[in-house]
């Protein structure tokens, strides 16, 4: 299935892209909404931090519990690539590859950060 290192590489980026894009980034927030609470609260300091709740019961717990969790997520994120490495081989290639390189400027973008800081 996966054909030396240059390949496991991609996906291992790839998976860690599309984890965090499920787990942490706004822009998929609106599916984690259903099934969790942001909580703002400030500190005697005046610091602010954020915290989620997890709403529900049964099921929607269950999915707040699995959308909160980066290591569940990314089990179920990379099960779901290397699903669609099998049954579509061609356009795969073309999403891991893509968040692969995302996943790579992510994580340089954090190096840059931390070392201009």
């Amino acid at each position: 299935m996966i054909n030396g290192w240059l390949e496991f590489i991609l996906l291992l980026l790839a998976a860690f892209r599309l984890t965090r894009l499920v787990v942490f980034d706004k822009i998929t927030n609106f599916i984690r909404r259903p099934f969790h609470n942001e909580i703002e609260e400030t500190d005697p300091n005046g610091n602010t931090f954020t915290y989620i709740e997890i709403k529900g019961k049964g099921l929607q717990y269950w999915v707040g519990e699995l959308l909160s969790c980066y290591w569940c997520t990314g089990m179920w994120c990379t099960a779901l690539l290397l699903g669609l490495m099998v049954v579509w081989p061609t356009g795969s290639d073309v999403l891991i590859t893509l968040l692969a390189i995302a996943g790579a400027a992510g994580i340089c973008e954090s190096i840059v950060q931390r070392l201009v800081e």
